[in-house]
């Protein structure tokens, strides 16, 4: 005699399919909440208002990635510093969850406590960068910190392998600033960061952001670099939060995979000396 297995019956059924229900919606209550907590500590964590100084208007965009938990690494930064200048970071750290977003907190903090001792760029990097290695935590950073003059309108930056920014006069003249950088921070002990130190023109546009806003599955780098260029060639004389509003939009074309933060820098001629 052949023995058939028992078959299910309805009431076992359902027993199973609640169970079932009940772990995915507590996975997914549990996903939720990482989310909300990473969110809330990206919008902690970015400063609320960017420094106005004479000749310089800066504004900052940010935007999470529209699937799973791809927040929290990305960042933009402004501050006053004790000799009158004024600093500016903009990064992407490692990773995209909890722990991504509070590692970026020490980091803006780091750099800004190494900025209010050292003037040079590059060794700002440079310290940092020894910082976190000291950390230990495993996580890296790519970095682009900035310097700027109110008094002279000289704009020192460095890098450490973050993407380059794009820049635009009200004479038609434009760039990618790819000037030679460092390896990320949190890599390599010793690691030095050039310096490329220039004169902002009288009415210039400079926008800065990190890879999420120009790289994805559906556009490659170049074509987001690109893209950001005729947007800042087309803005010049800018707003900078218009600007800034509408680069971080190119994220969208990239398929959006990666958190992504902008920093708009916009220069304008003193009065009377047009």
């Amino acid at each position: 005699m052949t023995r058939r297995r028992p078959t299910p019956s309805a009431d076992d059924l359902l027993t199973s399919l609640g169970r079932l229900t009940a772990q995915a919606l507590e996975r997914a209550e549990s996903q939720k909440a990482r989310v909300e907590l990473a969110v809330a500590l990206q919008r902690e964590l970015l400063p609320a208002v960017l420094p106005q100084v004479p000749r310089l208007r800066c504004a900052a965009r940010y935007a999470p990635a529209r699937h799973g938990l791809d927040i929290g690494g990305d960042w933009y930064d402004g501050f006053r510093l004790p000799d009158g200048a004024v600093g500016f970071s903009i990064g992407d750290v490692q990773g995209h969850d909890v722990e991504a977003a509070a590692f970026m907190g020490q980091i803006r903090i780091g750099l800004r406590a190494v900025a209010a001792a050292v003037e040079d760029p590059g060794e700002v990097l440079s310290r940092a960068n020894e910082l976190l290695l000291s950390m230990d935590c495993g996580l890296f950073a790519t970095c682009s910190f900035l310097r700027f003059d109110p008094a002279t309108s000289e704009l020192a930056d460095a890098r450490a392998g973050h993407v380059p920014g794009v820049w635009a006069t009200a004479d038609g003249d434009w760039g990618v600033a790819e000037h030679p950088g460092g390896v990320p921070l949190g890599v390599l002990p010793g690691e030095a960061y050039p310096v490329t130190t220039r004169r902002m023109s009288d009415t210039e546009v400079l926008a800065l952001f990190t890879d999420g806003v120009v790289e994805g599955p559906s556009f490659s780098i170049e074509a987001g670099i690109e893209q950001v260029a005729r947007l800042v060639r087309d803005a010049v004389p800018a707003d900078p939060g218009e600007l800034a509003s509408q680069v971080i939009k190119v994220a969208d074309l990239t398929g959006h995979t990666d958190d992504a933060a902008v920093l708009v820098l916009s220069h304008q001629a003193a009065q009377g000396t047009r």
